[in-house]
């Protein structure tokens, strides 16, 4: 493991990218936030760090071993392992809210998910489920 890693220099923080989620977050604690409106701000971090969302990989490329590892995931080892892989989840007032979805990322670039194929495998099956959907003629998708 690179010692590297943990030198606070050299992490990405992502808290800095996610200032505008984490504001989203504390103003649902005073008024209803649309769901969509925290995927959408989720969504433009992860873009904004890796280049790709959760939307452009399936579950089933990780192994059901990453499965259980991910659903027995807390804060604390949560933010050894995002270290270990050079980002820190935390910002000025502790542990990022979406801690558990920026793992998920980190461990998909970890395992080399985070590819063109997958994405395009991922977006059809989108396009597909929602093709089923009764009165649906089309999906208009932005590339």
């Amino acid at each position: 493991m690179s010692t590297i890693a943990f030198d606070p220099f050299a992490l990405t923080r992502i808290a800095d990218f996610a200032r505008s989620l984490s504001r989203l977050h504390q103003a649902s604690r005073r008024q209803p936030i649309d769901d969509d409106q925290l995927d959408r701000e989720f969504n433009a971090v992860c873009m904004s760090i890796w280049g790709y969302t959760t939307d452009d990989f399936g579950d089933e490329l990780f192994s059901s071993e990453d499965h259980a590892w991910l659903d027995a995931l807390d804060e604390a080892h949560a933010r050894i392992f995002a270290a270990e892989h050079g980002y820190d989840l935390v910002d000025d007032h502790g542990m990022l809210t979406d801690w558990w979805g920026y793992c998920w990322m980190i461990l998909a670039e970890k395992r080399g998910i985070l590819n063109p194929e997958n994405r395009a495998a991922a977006r059809a099956a989108i396009e597909e489920k929602y093709m089923a959907a009764p009165n649906v003629i089309g999906v208009i998708v932005a590339r």
